[in-house]
């Protein structure tokens, strides 16, 4: 194709002219300079997706992980609240270096409630107990915790006794 459009008056030359393979008035090397759109297209896209998965590579593990551990806690609260009034038996939350511990349970549920942070950089800051029960309305309770990394950021797991235990950012 391209020794078709080299030679001018051939009956490809109209093809020629229109795809830019032969033009006449310019040289062959002329003509094949600079880029193309589908070229730059495909360098933009791969630039787009490069820094897409840099700014997920930097995320805050420690603010995300704290984040984690908190909506855990508030769960667990509610779990270990719950079989306190469906037991009748008073439950309290401690903290304990490295940990927590749900006392009052029986031995069998205590075995099925983690008592481990997730991650050991978690920290309770403040009162380290928390009473769970057994009346349905107990008082208004909360914990801090914090992370050893990041200890300017703290987050509130409370409740005002009546509605669930819940997270907060503290200013």
């Amino acid at each position: 194709m391209k020794r078709a459009c080299a030679q001018r008056g051939t009956p490809w030359n109209w093809f020629c002219q229109a795809t830019g393979v032969f033009s006449p008035g310019r040289s062959r090397a002329a003509a094949q300079g600079g880029f193309t759109l589908l070229e730059l297209l495909v360098v933009i896209s791969i630039m787009a997706l490069a820094t897409a998965g840099v700014g997920l590579a930097m995320r805050d593990g420690g603010q995300t992980q704290l984040e984690r551990e908190a909506a855990r806690l508030a769960a667990l609260l509610e779990s270990a609240r719950a079989q306190s009034r469906a037991g009748g038996i008073p439950v309290r939350w401690r903290a304990l270096p490295g940990g927590f511990r749900f006392e009052g349970l029986p031995r069998s549920a205590q075995a099925a409630l983690p008592n481990q942070w997730l991650d050991p950089g978690t920290v309770v800051r403040g009162p380290a107990v928390l009473q769970l029960g057994p009346e349905p309305l107990i008082g208004p309770q909360q914990v801090l915790i914090t992370h050893q990394s990041s200890s300017d950021r703290t987050l509130r797991i409370a409740t005002d006794g009546v509605r669930p235990f819940s997270v907060d950012a503290v200013q």
